[in-house]
């Protein structure tokens, strides 16, 4: 099917999971990153001490989305929407709000589970669902709301601290989720789409649909994780600590906000790009490649002190980014099947949600001891090799069982 008439014929669907990962970033690091020197003025805060709170609320998000994430198994997408949209809003609001550290653990976990968590489970798991033969399609275009979402708000955030403070962008952004996002949404996910309709060929590529307890008994569900919670934990690192890494190498206040145009650009492009190849020849087929850029990305930010270096950075990991994101949530059906899909997806979505909460407490606490932060870089750069070569396995050892 050509690209605009894909688009056209399912805009409502595609839409809909646009705006949720669009508006997820309220909760992501990148977003709340560009707070940390606020947050750590207003509460004297170390950057130890605010990696600890981040990594409480982080991981309590973690515990809490095993349970929480089932109910897209169980309830249409507009109602899964009609409660985690205002529960973003509200934890947005609480971050405007707030005076006592205790308040703002709590803000971090509510924007971690409904803003990192849940709006981009639903619209990756709905997305998924709702298409088959082009899923990698759908899913591509669905993923470009992080990258417009990264684009926009985070760029505008710091226009409007300068205009209204820090605690008045929060605050515009709560408004701007429950008086634009929430209407939207409800209105364009309203009708569920029948997987299938208007798809041409088949999708044979999809594992039997295996139960949550047998996933947890998998071996190689374990495998896939080494290599599924690098990313956010690497790029958790590396948004939460910009501050002290522009500070370490003596660069402009602002460059990795300047830097995130690059970072959305190419993150666009390679998203995209994934889409068709994973229609093309399958998320597994092309899994043991993708955290390479990332490896790249991590190296060079610990080896290299130029100004230069935040673009370069951004280009490597916009470029796994925008393959990694597409590609997981298709590799997540071609592992073990559709009808289990969110509760399987929110165990996997938790140990990444684990990996980037535990990322900044502990860099924050080896950075605190004295341990060389771009030391820490080189190593994760050396990870996501070894993980490169478990995403061989895992690949392999998936397909011959999906043949059997």
């Amino acid at each position: 099917m050509p690209f605009l008439t894909f688009l056209k014929s399912n805009f409502r669907w595609i839409a809909g999971g646009f705006l949720l990962t669009f508006f997820s970033t309220v909760g992501q690091t990148s977003f709340m990153g560009g707070s940390a020197g606020y947050l750590r003025a207003e509460y004297g805060l170390s950057n130890g001490q605010w990696g600890l709170v981040y990594m409480i609320g982080t991981l309590c998000s973690a515990l809490t989305l095993p349970y929480l994430g089932q109910i897209v198994d169980r309830y249409p997408a507009r109602k899964v929407a009609l409660f985690v949209l205002p529960m973003l809003a509200l934890a947005a609001t609480l971050m405007a709000l707030s005076h006592h550290v205790l308040l703002l653990v709590l803000t971090v976990y509510l924007l971690r589970l409904f803003g990192q968590g849940m709006s981009p489970h639903l619209a990756y798991t709905a997305t998924a669902r709702w298409f088959s033969a082009q899923r990698g399609k759908a899913l591509s275009l669905v993923i470009l709301g992080h990258n417009a979402g990264e684009a926009v708000l985070i760029s505008s955030f710091a226009v409007l601290a300068g205009w209204l403070g820090w605690r008045g962008g929060w605050l515009f952004y709560a408004a701007l989720v429950a008086l634009f996002a929430l209407p939207a949404v409800l209105a364009l996910v309203s009708v569920e789409r029948q997987p299938g309709s208007g798809e041409v060929n088949p999708r044979v590529v999809d594992a039997r649909d295996w139960s949550r307890s047998e996933v947890l008994r998998d071996p190689l569900f374990y495998l896939f994780m080494l290599g599924f919670m690098a990313p956010g934990f690497i790029v958790t690192v590396v948004f939460f600590h910009q501050v002290y890494l522009s500070e370490l190498r003596g660069w402009t206040p602002g460059i990795f906000a300047s830097a995130f145009v690059v970072w959305a650009f190419v993150n666009s492009i390679f998203t995209l790009l994934s889409g068709q190849l994973i229609d093309r020849f399958s998320g597994l087929a092309l899994l043991p490649f993708v955290l390479l850029p990332l490896g790249m990305a991590a190296a060079m930010l610990g080896f290299v002190a130029a100004p230069w270096a935040p673009f370069a950075f951004m280009v490597l990991v916009g470029m796994s980014a925008g393959l990694s994101t597409t590609l997981f949530g298709a590799v997540w059906p071609e592992l073990y099947g559709l009808k289990h899909l969110g509760s399987i997806r929110a165990l996997g979505i938790s140990a990444a949600v684990f990996a980037s909460a535990a990322g900044p407490g502990l860099t924050g606490y080896l950075i605190d001891i004295g341990v060389s932060y771009p030391g820490q870089l080189i190593a994760m750069g050396l990870y996501c090799v070894f993980a490169s070569l478990v995403f061989w396995y895992v690949a392999k050892t998936a397909r011959a069982r999906n043949a059997c």
